[in-house]
């Protein structure tokens, strides 16, 4: 279904650890003349210097929350591209601690979005001091499946190298645009 027009539509890309997320959004949000809400988890993790706790994971949650609602109000001809959102810190938190708060898993039951950009895994890998784990890629690719199908969310995966892959997203998110009502 068309999304409606008067109201904001709110794409999310999203996907295993090193698949381009962040330049897809920053190049969709310029494509599409609004703002990209950044990965909170990025500047939190930046200077952590010890291995993740559950209350870390919490703190993202929360922070990736208000960052993407300060922003709502930026957003431009009804759109938002958000460089992930808060399913991420559910496949974080069951990966790293086997479980995911109850706060997370009832905040996602109620936070909406219109349309996920699913990364594969076709980039080569790209060390990072942020990043973890090449060797799971095809198990994260999986996971992400999983949880988009488990919220019944509206995605397409985006393949692809280069100028190709950022050709695929919009293709992606134009035709969700401009599917009939």
């Amino acid at each position: 279904m068309r999304p409606d027009s008067s109201r904001l539509v709110k794409i999310a890309v999203v996907g295993p650890e090193s698949t381009g997320k962040s330049t897809i959004a920053e190049q969709l949000a310029r494509a599409y003349g609004t703002i990209c809400v950044p990965e909170y988890a990025r500047e939190y993790c930046k200077y952590l210097n010890r291995e993740y706790t559950l209350q870390d994971e919490l703190n993202m949650f929360y922070g990736q929350l208000a960052l993407e609602r300060s922003l709502v109000p930026l957003a431009k001809k009804k759109r938002l591209i958000c460089d992930t959102m808060i399913l991420t810190i559910k496949v974080w938190c069951d990966h790293l601690f086997g479980y995911t708060p109850a706060v997370v898993l009832e905040t996602l039951r109620s936070t909406h979005y219109d349309f996920y950009l699913l990364m594969d895994i076709d980039l080569p890998w790209v060390d990072d001091p942020l990043r973890d784990f090449p060797h799971l890629r095809e198990h994260f690719m999986e996971v992400w499946h999983q949880e988009l199908q488990a919220i019944q969310a509206n995605y397409a995966v985006i393949s692809g190298q280069g100028e190709d892959r950022f050709a695929n997203a919009r293709k992606a998110v134009q035709a969700f645009l401009e599917r009939p009502l």
